[in-house]
């Protein structure tokens, strides 16, 4: 209960503040400090044989989650009991949300979209996929900001809270070091191939039920969920990710249009299977409607957090 708490008030701060430029400035952030320490680690022991690589990045999981782990259950222990742990709790766990920003970079796609600016939208859509934006269209920019719409919002907001209502601090922390190693090192590519497994194996571990929840969320939210709910379950398991396809084929059900599919990321083009690729494809409309969805689900997900806090 104290735990759902926090979150509540984690997720409150963040919907109002955001992470601030000036703190940003100031202190930098969470996510900053872990991942210096994760290029830092893989600087160091990414080298060598398969075998080798495989185990040093099992031991940079090892590490990195221990120097998060730490810190945050050394936090927790010091929280005063009562209303002034859960305020102090909260206020810790904050950072590690991103229920705001999320929101302000997808509209940040949105506005130029809407007005025609496809040069603006490729831009900003470029701040948040790492496909190439001058490839892209209208529908393309939709498409690209819908997905990462749809990824994130487990990933940046569903997944932390959850494992903060079961795990407090440390749970939320530990997510965030995981998350973070795997958009880090946990890429199928030369480099991080096997230094990565171990990290992007945990990553899909964690992300298993936040992911699918994240999908309901957005159903329900919807307004339809049968027809949401029925694409989740008929495309989720074609997206190349074992969990990101189950919020998008949600949101690509719910608005109705198609997402994933074909996309070219440098010069390599990924022919990915479509989610309710029978559906139009989206566009600066449909971007739109994707922010309502979204904000209807991050409602949902308050109201969520404050039956859980409450006694």
């Amino acid at each position: 209960m104290m735990f759902a708490g926090m979150m509540v008030v984690a997720f409150a701060i963040d919907c109002a503040f955001g992470w601030p430029r000036a703190v940003f400035a100031a202190l930098r952030h969470p996510v900053v400090w872990i991942g210096a320490l994760i290029s830092a680690l893989e600087g160091r022991l990414n080298a060598g044989q398969a075998a080798r690589r495989r185990a040093m990045g099992g031991l940079t999981v090892i590490l990195v989650l221990n120097a998060v782990l730490i810190p945050a259950l050394l936090l927790q222990l010091a929280l005063p009991d009562g209303m002034a742990g859960v305020l102090l709790g909260g206020v810790l766990a904050w950072p590690l949300l991103a229920v705001r920003s999320m929101h302000d970079h997808v509209a940040a796609v949105a506005k130029p979209l809407a007005r025609g600016d496809l040069f603006a939208a490729r831009q900003a859509v470029a701040m948040i996929v790492g496909r190439d934006p001058e490839r892209l269209g209208q529908e393309g920019v939709a498409r690209a900001a819908l997905e990462s719409l749809a990824e994130n919002s487990s990933d940046g907001i569903v997944a932390p809270l959850f494992w903060g209502v079961i795990g407090g601090l440390p749970g939320i922390a530990a997510y965030k070091a995981i998350n973070t190693m795997d958009s880090m090192i946990g890429h199928r590519n030369q480099r991080y191939e096997d230094f990565g497994k171990a990290a992007a194996r945990l990553d899909d571990l964690v992300n298993w039920l936040p992911a699918r929840l994240t999908g309901l969320l957005f159903a329900l939210a919807s307004g339809r969920p049968r027809r949401a709910i029925r694409v989740m379950r008929r495309d989720a398991r074609q997206h190349r990710s074992p969990n990101a396809g189950w919020p998008e084929a949600a949101m690509a059900g719910a608005l109705p249009v198609r997402l994933s599919g074909p996309r070219v990321y440098g010069d390599v083009i990924a022919d990915e299977p479509w989610v309710n690729g029978t559906a139009p494809d989206p566009d600066a409309e449909t971007l739109a409607r994707g922010l309502t969805l979204y904000r209807r689900t991050m409602a949902l997900t308050a109201l969520l957090l404050l039956l859980f806090a409450l006694p």
